[in-house]
């Protein structure tokens, strides 16, 4: 046998789902590490957001105090409010300074705080001046602090706009991230599917002929051997177990007919020897026989016939069982079907002035025409065995939820409570059986059962008022489709 190389289908299958899996979580992982990204990028910008705001008032509150100290100095004559005014445009200098240190690439704000440092500085230099009381140079000082506070309410809305634009730049780039991950999903299960198709398409075809060779198994067609070249090595391997039990089964089905076969041969030869000694006998070959003794001649011929008729009852039902699985399929006209069988057997029931009638319609089947034919054959020689002269005999037709069913009803004494659950078991014979007619085999209603079940469907006995009514039902998976 040669070394079978390819991976398993367990092997297939755990790297497809550990290529899905991969795919899912690389994806799971981007937008996790985005997430975590636009969450510190949010702190981040929130916390510049409350750093810049709160620089900006402290410029506005230390101009404002600049000022106020300075007008305070001048009337008062104060040197600490000298001092505090000094104080107050140092930390106001260093608040623009530190504004200028981050505040990015707003070109209008960057302009804003190097004009207010210029004319701080020049608010700077009059401050330096030991001659601050002078006139003129206290208007000039006066017009820098009002150009302050007009450059504070520029930096107030330029750092505003600064602060909107950031946040409009994070969500740009969020929006942006979640249309990256949309994609990245959207490529990771489009890859997954095409894996699971690519793995679905490669196991279809060996599953199919999987499936298949089981039902050609089921059916007894045992001459195909089974090859599964292609597939995972354990459906290979299956295809070759299967091919062993194919094999095994025809084995099987060769040492049966052997058994039977020489069983047949040492029944019938010395049965043969023995139905001719008592024919000879019969016929007082070996002398004249007295009434007693003739007596016995014919009781040992009755059942010698008895025992002959039941050696052949029981090769026929084991050559019909060993068949009943080997479907020949085609297309089956029920109708069709059941009025030729009717008409087969039109001297039988003839013969007892029956009437046979036919209700109903059902689509056409995919199946075995021969052993269908046989199935109504032995339900409508049963009916007129056991049916009254003059009675009636009726096929009923119907399909319906996925069924199509055949109703055979008769008019005679029907079958008996203790034999309704044994009544299709080989070699089972009712316990009403008509008068002066020979009892039948009991093999009948057995073969109809094995026919039908190869079939996929089944025959059962339903409770009725007179007679007996029997119902077949067969599957839709049974109805041929054209």
């Amino acid at each position: 046998m040669p070394t079978l190389t390819k991976p398993s289908f367990r092997q297939l299958l755990l790297l497809a789902f550990i290529l899905a899996a991969a795919l899912l979580s690389a994806t799971s992982l981007r937008a996790l590490s985005t997430l975590q990204q636009a969450a510190e990028q949010s702190r981040s910008l929130s916390d510049a957001a409350v750093r810049q705001t709160e620089a900006v008032e402290r410029l506005n509150e230390r101009t404002q105090l600049f000022e106020r100290s300075l007008r305070q100095y001048l009337v008062l004559d104060d040197a600490s409010f000298l001092l505090r005014a000094k104080n107050a445009h140092q930390d106001a200098s260093d608040t623009v300074r530190w504004l200028s240190s981050h505040a990015g690439q707003d070109a209008a704000l960057v302009a804003a705080l190097q004009r207010w440092g210029q004319q701080g500085g020049a608010a700077s230099a009059v401050l330096a001046q030991d001659v601050i009381r002078d006139r003129s140079l206290q208007m000039k000082l006066f017009e820098n602090i009002a150009h302050l506070h007009s450059l504070n309410e520029q930096i107030t809305q330029e750092s505003r706009h600064e602060l909107d634009r950031r946040n409009d730049a994070l969500l740009d780039e969020l929006d942006h991230e979640r249309r990256t991950i949309a994609i990245m999903v959207a490529v990771a299960i489009g890859i997954a599917a095409l894996i699971a198709l690519a793995l679905a398409g490669w196991l279809a075809r060996p599953l199919a002929k999987i499936e298949a060779a089981i039902l050609r198994l089921g059916e007894g067609r045992l001459d195909a051997p089974i090859v599964i070249r292609r597939g995972p090595a354990d459906l290979r391997r299956l295809g070759v177990q299967l091919d062993w039990l194919r094999q095994r089964l025809a084995e099987l089905d060769a040492e049966k007919a052997r058994f039977v076969s020489h069983v047949s041969h040492e029944l019938k030869t010395p049965l043969a020897s023995l139905r001719e000694g008592v024919a000879l006998l019969a016929d007082e070959v070996p002398g004249t026989l007295n009434p007693a003794q003739g007596e016995v001649v014919g009781i040992l011929a009755h059942n010698v016939a008895a025992l002959q008729r039941q050696i052949e009852d029981l090769l026929r039902y084991h050559s019909m069982h060993f068949s009943a699985r080997e479907l020949i399929r085609a297309p089956v006209d029920l109708s069709a079907l059941i009025a030729a069988i009717i008409d087969a057997q039109r001297l039988q029931w003839q013969a007892q002035a029956l009437s046979v009638l036919v209700d109903g319609s059902a689509p056409a089947l995919s199946g075995d025409a021969d052993k269908l034919g046989a199935v109504i054959g032995n339900l409508l020689s049963n009916a007129i065995r056991f049916s009254p002269r003059g009675g009636v005999i009726r096929f009923v037709l119907a399909h319906d939820h996925g069924t199509t069913t055949i109703d055979c009803i008769d008019q005679g004494p029907g079958v008996a409570a203790a034999d309704a659950e044994r009544i299709f078991q080989p070699f089972v014979q009712g316990e009403r059986q008509p008068g002066g007619a020979r009892r039948g085999s009991g093999l009948g209603l057995s073969i109809v059962s094995e026919y039908l079940a190869a079939h996929g469907g089944r025959i059962t006995l339903l409770p009725s008022e007179r007679g007996a009514h029997f119902r077949i039902e067969l599957p839709d998976d049974t109805i041929e489709t054209t």
